[in-house]
Formats: structure tokens, C-alpha cells, sequence
């Protein structure tokens, strides 16, 4: 069952149960973090931005986690199949890192010493700024990159429970945002141009249980016939009944999916993945070039991380039965295993 959420709400009500489940095209319901029912450590709150072209790209993250915040940067070089992931860690935010209640509006501005970091939303560009001059032992980073989001696009929200009552998930993925800018890394620059260079936006809140574990994929690209195409794929959480967050995308329509199927080896990640469809319509090889990958222990919080960025090859059927092929588009998916 795929479930489309249509009409505004509240997220929560008064006891803190989710109002509607499903998935939707636009940001309908209403976050609220006073309307949640449970305890700090539980709540976790994200906005993750991943900027690519074909050669390099770079990932930036903000969370507030509840026992602890994470700001984290990371440097991919394609060519070289390499990568730099730098992490700031605040002991017990608890809910004071300011992220917005909004995948529409609002700004993330931190700044430190070592780390200034700001997400700044304006009419239809996502404007991302970030400072870290002892990056990479001090060759440093400086990001200034502008998203292009067409505010007709579709984008991928879902809203899904996990077992225990007041446990829920609210996320939105915004594919296929063209990326204008610059990225200067040891003193040199990376210029980021619309043509071939694309941003997704992985926005989430929610109240998690203590151990989880998560697939996702993401890709946007530009087709030859200069359409662009993208879609976010994942499962692993959560009661998914009402709706997974399997979807394609082309011109800023979304063709949603039913089940997708991650086919890999998770003893050699940096071996061909495989992604199929209980409904046929989709259908996709990954040749991977890099494996981000990250284990960290902290006492009571555990992350154990392997996000494998690749080249997509494959099909993908559209809700009219026509056919969307791709070859070699850069793009990534990940398996993640957390306490938390």
C-alpha cells in the first residue's frame, strides 16, 4: 500500500501521536517538537545536504542527536577515490541546536572557533556556507554553494510510525537541486556549475528507538535530452504499511515505487551492488568508486557507517509505463547500523 497524504495538518496531536502515515509530495504536515511524548535522548533531528558532480563532491551534516550534536564535513574526490570526513561533537545539546521546525523555511547558523557553519533558505535557493580552516590538518575547507529549488518540484515526505507508541519518523528528501558555486579544499578551488552538479537535501525528525538500522540511495543527474532525473530508495525502519520512500523523479514529478531491494555483499562493500523492485519498474547496478565509511563508539552511542558512492547504471519505469534508462550517473547508497 502507498498511501498519499493530500491535506495539511498537524504532524501530532496533543498525545503525541502522528496524525496521518504516509508519504506526500510537499512538507503537509506540521512539526511541533513540543507535541512529542518522549524523552529527550530520543528525539533526533538532521539536516544533511550531499553536493555532487561527476568528479568530486561534498557532504555537510548538522544534528542535534539528543545525548550529543554532530557537525560533520566531508571531502569526496572521485578521481582519486578518496575521501577526508572531518566531525565536531557537542556533549548534550538536548534540543537547543536551533534546527528548524520546517523543511521550507528557516536558517542553521552555528559558529565556533574551529567550525562556522550556515544553512540559509531564501525564496527558491538553498544558500550553504561553511568555514573550517583546520580541515584535513589544516589544509582546511571553505564551501559556498547555492541549490536551485523550483518550488513546484515534487520531493519525497514520509511519515511512518515504528512499534513502540510516540515513535515516529518525519523526513523529506529534495532531489535534483542544481548546484552553482565554489568549494576551495587545500587551497584549491572546486567550482560546482548547474549543468552537471546537484544537491539533495535529506531533512529529518523524529523519535527513534535505541538501535536501528537503515538502506538508502540517492541520485540526481541530468539526462542527455538535459531533463533532470533522480530518486531516493530506502527501507530497513520503521512500519512502512501506509508507504516507503521509494521514488523516481523526472522534471520534477514523482513516480512513486513500491518495495526496493538493495543486493550487496556486506563483507565487500566495493562490490557491484544491485537494486531491484517487487513491481519491476525498477531496476539499477551500482560500480562503486568510494566507500565513506565510519565506525564510532561513544559509550552508549554506537555508528557504524558505510555510505558507498558509485555509478548507477539501469531502468527506471515511469507511472505511464514509458521507460527512463541511465548510464553511469554518480550517485550513492549506504547500509547504517546505530545505537543511538
Amino acid at each position: 500500500m502507498q498511501y498519499e497524504i493530500t491535506e495539511a495538518s498537524e504532524l501530532l496531536d496533543d498525545e503525541g501521536k502522528l496524525v496521518q502515515r504516509g508519504w506526500a509530495r510537499k512538507p503537509l504536515l506540521a512539526y511541533d517538537r513540543s507535541r512529542v511524548r518522549a524523552p529527550w535522548y530520543r528525539i533526533k533531528e538532521w539536516d544533511y545536504y550531499a553536493v555532487l558532480r561527476p568528479e568530486y563532491g561534498v557532504a555537510l551534516t548538522y544534528a542535534d542527536l539528543g545525548y550529543l550534536g554532530l557537525i560533520s564535513a566531508v571531502w569526496l574526490d572521485f578521481a582519486e577515490a578518496t575521501f577526508h570526513q572531518e566531525d565536531k561533537i557537542l556533549l548534550l545539546p538536548r534540543g537547543k541546536m536551533g534546527l528548524p521546525s520546517s523543511s521550507e523555511e528557516g536558517d542553521i547558523v552555528y559558529e565556533s572557533k574551529s567550525v562556522q557553519l550556515k544553512f540559509l533558505k531564501k525564496g527558491g535557493e538553498r544558500r550553504i556556507i561553511v568555514s573550517w580552516p583546520k580541515f584535513d590538518k589544516g589544509r582546511g575547507l571553505s564551501v559556498d554553494l547555492t541549490l536551485r529549488q523550483d518550488p513546484d518540484m515534487d520531493s519525497m515526505v514520509i511519515v511512518i510510525p515504528f512499534k513502540k507508541p510516540g515513535y515516529f519518523y518525519y523526513n523529506r528528501k529534495i532531489n535534483c537541486m542544481p548546484a552553482e558555486g565554489v568549494v576551495v579544499v587545500g587551497g584549491e578551488e572546486k567550482r560546482f556549475d548547474e549543468r552537471d552538479s546537484f544537491g539533495v537535501l535529506d531533512w529529518g525528525r523524529g523519535v527513534w528507538p535505541y538501535e536501528s538500522e537503515w538502506y538508502w540511495g540517492s541520485l540526481s543527474t541530468r539526462l542527455s535530452d538535459g531533463r533532470l532525473f533522480g530518486f531516493n530508495i530506502g527501507y530497513g525502519f520503521g512500519d512502512t504499511s501506509a508507504a516507503t520512500e521509494n521514488i523516481v523523479f523526472l522534471d520534477g514529478r514523482g513516480h512513486k515505487l513500491d518495495q526496493v531491494t538493495f543486493h550487496f555483499d556486506p563483507k565487500n562493500y566495493m562490490k557491484p551492488w544491485r537494486f531491484t523492485s517487487n513491481d519491476d519498474r525498477f531496476e539499477m547496478t551500482m560500480q562503486p568508486i568510494l566507500d565513506r565509511h565510519s565506525k564510532a563508539n561513544l559509550g552508549i552511542v554506537k555508528s557504524v557507517q558505510h555510505q558507498v558512492f558509485g555509478k548507477f547504471t539501469g531502468r527506471a519505469v515511469l507511472d505511464d509505463g514509458s521507460e527512463v534508462k541511465i548510464k553511469d550517473a554518480v550517485g550513492f547508497a549506504e547500509h547504517v547500523f546505530n545505537r543511538w
